[in-house]
This record gives C-alpha cells, sequence and structure tokens, in this order.
C-alpha cells in the first residue's frame, strides 16, 4: 500500500430523466480515508443501498423505488419491484420493532462474518466505479471483507488486546505513563463496549490516517520499538469488534498547531451500505485562538455527511457528543472505543466482564475449570493455568520488563508486572549463541540469549506445567512454548525464560517465522530441558534416569559377577565400568590396563595358556575390588554433599520463609501504623475543630456577657435615678401639701 489521501465521494440529486445514470443519496458520501493506492481515484462506492442496510438509512432508495416505474427494453411498464432479485429464504428479519433488518447484519459470531454480499457495482462492465484512472493503470482496491480476514490472524482474543497494550508501551517514549482497559457501556442499546486509553503522544490528522490505513508503520525505524508491520491495530480492533471510534489528541510539535482526530472504522457500516472499498470518516480539528476549530479538507457540506456518519454508525448521538470524549483528555492522549463485540456459537459474548470484576477473561476452549481450580491450590503455576483465559494474567507476563512510569490499568487495578523467573527453583543460567551471517542472522556478536531453565516451585507436586517462555524485544511471543514431548513424566516441571531477539516473529507475534535459525533454537532448547531433566529430576521424587551412552568396546571379565544395584550406580555418576563419562585419571588407567589385560594372547603352551588367563582373572578381581571401594567412596561423597545441598536448601528455604513472613508482618504492621496515624490525624483534626467551636461559643458568651453586664449597669443607674426622681417629687410634693396646710 502506498500513499494515504482524502477520498471525496459525489452526490448527485435523482434525474428522473436519466433513469440509467441515477445516483440515490448516501450518508456515506463524505470524505473519507481511501485504502487504495492510487493518486487518481476515480471509484464511487455509494452507488445505492442494498440489501445488507440497515432500515433507518433506506428510505432513500425506497423512496426512489416507489415513486419510479420500472420499464422493459420494449417499453412496457412493469409493477414495482417486478425484476428485482428474489431475496434469499432468510434474507431479511424482523427485530423486536418489526423493522426488517438484514441477515447478514445479524451475524455477530467473528469467524461468520465476513460470509456477506457487496453492493451491485462490483462489475467492470456495468460501471461501477471500476474506471481506469489516466494512463490505463488499473488500481488497488481494498474491499470490506479484507478487513475480517485480515483480523482472522487472530486465532486467539487476548493476542487481539496485546497488540493494542504494544501501541500504548511504544509510546513511553512520547511521554505515556499509562494505559487503561475498561468496559463501557453503548448508551444507544445498552450492549457493551471496549476503552482502550493512554496519555502518549497522540496521532496528528496525517497520523491518524495512517494508522487507519494498511501497512504504514513509522516505528521500523525506531530502536526497540515493539509494533513493525503497520497492521496490528486494524486485526486487532477488527478481532474484538465489529467496528471502532478512535479520539486522539497531539499537543503540537515543531511549531506545529495541537490538534484532535476522530476516526470510525466501521465493518457495520460497510456492510450494511453495501461499500466495495473500505471508506473511513474523519473528522480533524485545530486549536486557534485558544480555542478547537474545524478542519475542513472538503467542503461544508461534506464535513456535515462526515458528521452524520459518524453519528449515525457510532455510539454517540451528536457532534457535541463526540468532542466530549476529549474531555477526558489532558494535553496528549488516544481513546480507542471497540463496540459491537463479537459473539460465540450461543449467542454470550467472546469476552467475559462477569466472573470477575477487575479482570476480563474469554469463554470457550480456552477457558478450564480445573485449571482455575489448580492455580489456587498451586500459586507458582497460576500464569501457566490462567493464561489462556484471563486478560490480567496474561498482561502481568506479556512484557520481560515494563517501565517503573508505567502503570497497566485494568478495570480500574493495576495489573502487576510478574517475572516468570521468581516462579522458578534450582535455575540455571545456559547463554546460547547464533551463529552469525547464516540464515539471515546478523553479525552481532553481542547477538546471544541468556536462557533461564529451572523446575516451577510446584514441580514436587508432579503437576503438569512446562514450557519455555520465549520473549522477543522485550515482547512475550510463545507462551510456555512446549517443545518436548515424551512419553510420560519426562520433562515435566521444566520451565525457561530467554529473549531471543535474533528470529523474526510472525505478523500476529504469537509465533515465529519458520526459519533453520528457529528449528536450531528449537533444538537447542529441547537438548537443555532433557539435560536439566536427567541431571535433576530425582531432587523432585521422580525416578532418577539412567545414561544411555555406554561403550561397548570396553566389557567385564567372564570371571566378574555384575551387580545391577552397583551397575546402575555407576551409570548413574559416570565412574562405574564402561561408562562413557569417566573424567578420573586414575580411572582411565584403569581401564586401559583392563582392557591391555584382556587382550593378553594366548600362548601355545596350554599351561602357559591356562597361567596367562588366570592370571588376567585374578587382576581383573583385584580391579574390580579396586573400582567398587572408589564407587563406594564417590557415592558416600555425593550423599554427603546431597544431603549438605538439602540441608541448606531447607534452612535457607526455612530462612527465606521467615524473612517472608516477617516481611508481611512487618508490611501488615506498617498498614496498621498507617492507618492508626490516619485515624489520629483525624481525631486531631476533629479534636482542633471542636476547640475551635468551644473557643468561638466562650468568646460569644463572654461578648455576650460583657454586654449584658454593660446594659445592667445601665439598668442600675436609671433604676437609681428614677428612685431618686421619685423621692423628689415626693419631697416636692409634701413641701407642697404642707403649704396648703399652713395656709
Amino acid at each position: 500500500m502506498a500513499g494515504v489521501k482524502v477520498k471525496h465521494e459525489i452526490l448527485e440529486e435523482l434525474n428522473g430523466d436519466d433513469s440509467n445514470n441515477t445516483k440515490t443519496k448516501d450518508v456515506s458520501g463524505a470524505p473519507v480515508i481511501d485504502i487504495d493506492s492510487s493518486d487518481d481515484d476515480s471509484c464511487s462506492s455509494g452507488d445505492g443501498i442494498k440489501n445488507g442496510k440497515r432500515s433507518r438509512v433506506s428510505r432513500g432508495v425506497d423512496e426512489v423505488q416507489s415513486n419510479k416505474k420500472n420499464k422493459s427494453a420494449d417499453g412496457v411498464t412493469l409493477p414495482v419491484g417486478f425484476l428485482d432479485r428474489l431475496p434469499p429464504k432468510d434474507a431479511a428479519l424482523q427485530n423486536k420493532k418489526g423493522n426488517i433488518v438484514s441477515s447478514e447484519r445479524n451475524c455477530k459470531q467473528f469467524w461468520k462474518a465476513g460470509d456477506f454480499e457487496g453492493g451491485s457495482g462490483s462489475s467492470r462492465s456495468s460501471g461501477g466505479g471500476w474506471d481506469a484512472p489516466a494512463g490505463g493503470i488499473d488500481h488497488l482496491r481494498v474491499h470490506p471483507r479484507f478487513l475480517h480476514s485480515n483480523a482472522t490472524s487472530h486465532k486467539w482474543v487476548l493476542g487481539a488486546f496485546a497488540e493494542l497494550l504494544d501501541n500504548s508501551l511504544d509510546e513511553v517514549c512520547n511521554g505515556a505513563t499509562y494505559v487503561k482497559i475498561d468496559m463501557l457501556t453503548n448508551k444507544k442499546d445498552d450492549n457493551r463496549m471496549l476503552l482502550i486509553e493512554d496519555n502518549g503522544g497522540g496521532m496528528d490528522p496525517d497520523k491518524m490516517r495512517l494508522c487507519m490505513s494498511l501497512g504504514f508503520s513509522l516505528k521500523s525505524k525506531i530502536k526497540d520499538a515493539i509494533g513493525q508491520y503497520g497492521n496490528g491495530f486494524k486485526t486487532s480492533t477488527m478481532r474484538l469488534g465489529a467496528d471502532v471510534i478512535v479520539f486522539s489528541r497531539c499537543s503540537g510539535k515543531n511549531g506545529n498547531r495541537p490538534t484532535q482526530s476522530i476516526g470510525l472504522l466501521s465493518y457495520t457500516f460497510l456492510r450494511s451500505t453495501g461499500k466495495e472499498d473500505i471508506v473511513v470518516p474523519m473528522l480533524d480539528y485545530e486549536r486557534r485562538d485558544r480555542e478547537w476549530k474545524k478542519m475542513k479538507r472538503a467542503s461544508a457540506s461534506d464535513w456535515d455527511k462526515n458528521v452524520e456518519a459518524m453519528v449515525q454508525w457510532s455510539p454517540f448521538s451528536s457532534e457535541t457528543d463526540l468532542l466530549k470524549q476529549f474531555d477526558k483528555m489532558k494535553d496528549q492522549g488516544t481513546r480507542i472505543i471497540i463496540y459491537n463485540l463479537w459473539e460465540d456459537d450461543q449467542g454470550q459474548l467472546e469476552l467475559d466482564f462477569d466472573a470477575d470484576k477487575h479482570d476480563i477473561q474469554i469463554r470457550g476452549v480456552n477457558r478450564d475449570e480445573k485449571s482455575i481450580e489448580m492455580a489456587t491450590q498451586y500459586p507458582n503455576s497460576r500464569h501457566f493455568l490462567t493464561y489462556r483465559h484471563s486478560l490480567r494474567s496474561y498482561a502481568s507476563i506479556l512484557y520481560l520488563r515494563v517501565p517503573p512510569c508505567f502503570r497497566m490499568i485494568l478495570r480500574g487495578v493495576d495489573v502487576q508486572h510478574h517475572n516468570i523467573v521468581n516462579d522458578m527453583m534450582m535455575t540455571n543460567e545456559v547463554t546460547y549463541r547464533p551463529q552469525p551471517g547464516l540464515d539471515g542472522v546478523p553479525k552481532d556478536l553481542n547477538m546471544v540469549a541468556t536462557v533461564t531453565v529451572g523446575f516451577v516451585k510446584d514441580a514436587r507436586a508432579h503437576i503438569d506445567v512446562q514450557g519455555f517462555n520465549v520473549y522477543h524485544k522485550n515482547r512475550l511471543i510463545k507462551p510456555f512454548w512446549r517443545l518436548w514431548n515424551a512419553a510420560g513424566s519426562d520433562g515435566r516441571g521444566v520451565i525457561g525464560v530467554l529473549e531471543a531477539n535474533f528470529v523474526e516473529p510472525a505478523h500476529d507475534k504469537q509465533g515465529f517465522e519458520r526459519t533453520n535459525v528457529l528449528s536450531r533454537l528449537e533444538t537447542r532448547l529441547v537438548h537443555m530441558q532433557k539435560t536439566y531433566w536427567n541431571a535433576y529430576c530425582h531432587k523432585i521424587g521422580y525416578a532418577p534416569r539412567q545414561h544411555k551412552n555406554k561403550p561397548e568396546d570396553l566389557e567385564p571379565s567372564p570371571n566378574y559377577k555384575d551387580d545391577p544395584s552397583s551397575k546402575k550406580k555407576n551409570k548413574i555418576h559416570g565412574v562405574g565400568v564402561g561408562s562413557s563419562e569417566s573424567t578420573s585419571p586414575m580411572f582411565q588407567n584403569m581401564q586401559d590396563n583392563d582392557l591391555k589385560t584382556n587382550m593378553t594372547p594366548k600362548h601355545a603352551n596350554a599351561n602357559g595358556d591356562y597361567y596367562s588367563q588366570r592370571d588376567a582373572s585374578g587382576q581383573k578381581t583385584r580391579l574390580v575390588s579396586a573400582l567398587e571401594r572408589l564407587n563406594q567412596l564417590v557415592e558416600e561423597n555425593r550423599e554427603l554433599k546431597e544431603r549438605l545441598k538439602r540441608r541448606e536448601e531447607e534452612v535457607l528455604g526455612n530462612l527465606l520463609q521467615d524473612l517472608e513472613s516477617e516481611k508481611n508482618r512487618c508490611k501488615t504492621l506498617e498498614a496498621q501504623i498507617e492507618e492508626e496515624k490516619h485515624k489520629y490525624d483525624v481525631l486531631n483534626r476533629e479534636q482542633e475543630s471542636i476547640i475551635a467551636i468551644f473557643t468561638e461559643e466562650r468568646e460569644r458568651r463572654d461578648s455576650e456577657e460583657q454586654t449584658l453586664r454593660k446594659k445592667l449597669k445601665e439598668a442600675e443607674a436609671t433604676n437609681k435615678n428614677l428612685v431618686e426622681k421619685v423621692t423628689q417629687l415626693q419631697l416636692e410634693k409634701m413641701k407642697s401639701q404642707g403649704r396648703k396646710w399652713g395656709q
């Protein structure tokens, strides 16, 4: 796929005079992203709405057909619909409200969603938009069915989630600190939707169009970036649901203004309107003068048609409702909403949101109730038993290293990163270096893989847990890759971890490309597992495995009676008769002398011949006795070492267990202390507030008391004045009465 450009669908009014070139009005005729690779796009994909349409967009064709009479070639007037194709038996079904709904639209199962017919304009001879561009060179077209067939690369649903998590983790270099995965509810139909949101650098309008296109990737030139094919977003979103709407805000760099864009990639829209090309309605905004202004790449009517298409085929009811999604972002970020999620054969969603309110799980064959029950009993094997159906379990081991500033938040709770090495005991590290220069292996001396192999800590329970976790550029490609399929219990409990950057992952990042380099790596990993199992299986309760390499040119003398028990021990420890792994010089000399003695030629004399054989037999007996003593000493030494190591492991295990319990107790005490501190702070604040209230009340009462005292003093003074006046009046009255009596 080459360039990306904005496509204009020309809309013409109905013309009754030209019945052969009649075009109907279609909400899809908005400026859209064209996934085609040509510079001259003469393809108009909105020639008519066919059987796959929804009832709410079918009025254009229905009105035209109801107001127009079909005529035959001879000019004979025929009844309306006489020449139409007969629909299939189940082509139209009625929904609960009585509206006719296409049976194709009712197909909500992912693996059946690709079976639908496009519009009638697919024939080149009928002129259905297949006109050759200038120069007589045809251009590539991409049918909507390709979205479905492209998404079938994800056989496993959780692999689609991993692609979206990769995109968010790649944004750490642009400032991303988190990625959120949650469930939303569609307000139009109350169905469940998926939300994937991060606060990375976002996408400007041009990058948004590249994201919606096929095969474009700007990460292939970035070191250590996980994404490289430019196909993950389309395959993952279409695997999870039929439709996706993307909101992205870019803060603006290198002098560019901040932008925000909305893109709708809707399989339902393309299928229901009979599209024969992948068209994507887009809306772009630019921040100018502290306001978001529309970036109209075409006419105002085209903008309105884009809005109309998004409102009709998205979970949002208006342009204002669409823009409200940006309120949840700050300066930058991307918000992806996937809706019309796929269902299984029983009509239930593939994704299970109810089993765990803080997890997203999947139904079907990947979910094993027995494994879920075992995961509670064997916590160190929990990821092996649950990663196939639990997104939280899978996401915790998805990356070998996670930046300390980056969080994965699943339904409101952080996903705790987990290193599989922490589930292992008795670990060994083996360095594997592929031969450079062959089969595409780069000539880099640092291109090595350190393989950590060991037993899972639950291996003593003899549960069937084994396999290698193979990472590529920090990303888990093969979880618990089982390579050694031995009969019986061989290999059980052995797990390993390695990062192999010298093999290329497949497009779905759930496997590797089949190359000779991968074949040699597989062979080497099988050899590592076998070697480790044979050396340590007896330490977890399995019977010791015998060495099978025994030289055939060294045989004991006829007078030596082989003891099966001693022979078994000799083979195990590599110091017995006939062992191919003998490294002791003394033992090697003994073997050489023994071989020479057995090969002593017979004398012609019968007595001499008999004497030679008897000496050889006696020497053989003495050698065997020395070997038995040596083997006994070696066995005792080995047993002492094992007892010492076992004791050390027990002591160390007890110490580690005590340390862990002390750590947990300390954490508990710290939590209790923090809780008590919090309670103390709350009580202090309450006490301070109560003291403040009492102080304020006391001051108010003091003030009132002073006021009352003042008033009391004034009243006493007034009373005193009144008493004095009354006394004075009485005296004056008595004086006046005395005068009267005197007269």
